[in-house]
């Protein structure tokens, strides 16, 4: 079994949480052999230990969960990861009787269950999945948090004027709303364009519309 010190680096890794030792070793082998970086651990708690602190909302990648462990069960380990917000897509194993389980646990935010015994091809097709959705997060994320930056750096002023102009009201009218001269509204918008990094009012339209 090789060392589970999860990598030192903000690459998509497939944490994987099994109890059985063999179970860890052929998952860990198999995601070698395709080049996909991977970190075992024996049970959900080591894994929580591991990341504890913020860090586990930093984690990219995914987490490929045993739903039956001694200890903290696999949707323990959901329940615990939802509170901390870790954004990993969780896939589940299971065996035969867990199914209804694993249906739970789905509804509860998992993508996906395999059930044991289970052909590799499937596991890295829903690996590949789950790591195509953790980036595809990721890169929103990133998009609404570099928005808000840019907003952030705009003075109340030239906020008051983005929420008028973004509603279609011409320089004249936010000049008469804010009581202040068309040419002051000109400036005030030509500083927000640039800090927005926008050219046109549709640019900024579009940018602030995909924030979220």
């Amino acid at each position: 079994m090789k060392d589970s010190k999860p990598p030192l680096n903000f690459e998509q890794v497939v944490h994987i949480i099994d109890d059985d030792e063999a179970v860890l070793d052929s998952l860990s082998m198999l995601l070698d052999s395709v080049d996909i970086n991977n970190a075992i651990y024996p049970n959900a708690q080591t894994f929580l230990t591991a990341h504890e602190g913020n860090s586990i909302q930093q984690l990219s990648g995914c987490i490929v969960l045993d739903i039956r462990m001694p200890g903290m069960s696999g949707m323990e380990c959901q329940q615990r990861l939802e509170a901390l917000k870790c954004p990993l897509p969780i896939i589940f194993i299971t065996g035969h009787g867990d199914v209804p389980m694993a249906v739970e646990a789905m509804k509860k935010g998992a993508i996906e269950f395999i059930q044991k015994p289970f052909r590799e091809q499937e596991l890295l097709d829903c690996i590949h999945h789950a790591l195509t959705l953790n980036k595809t997060a990721q890169k929103r994320a990133s998009h609404s948090l570099d928005v808000a930056q840019r907003c952030e750096s705009l003075t109340a002023r030239e906020k008051e004027v983005m929420e008028r102009v973004v509603v279609g009201l011409l320089n004249k009218t936010i000049a008469s709303e804010l009581n202040l001269s068309q040419r002051t509204i000109e400036i005030h918008r030509a500083n927000m364009m640039e800090k927005m990094r926008v050219k046109s009012l549709a640019e900024l339209m579009t940018l602030l519309l995909t924030k979220e």
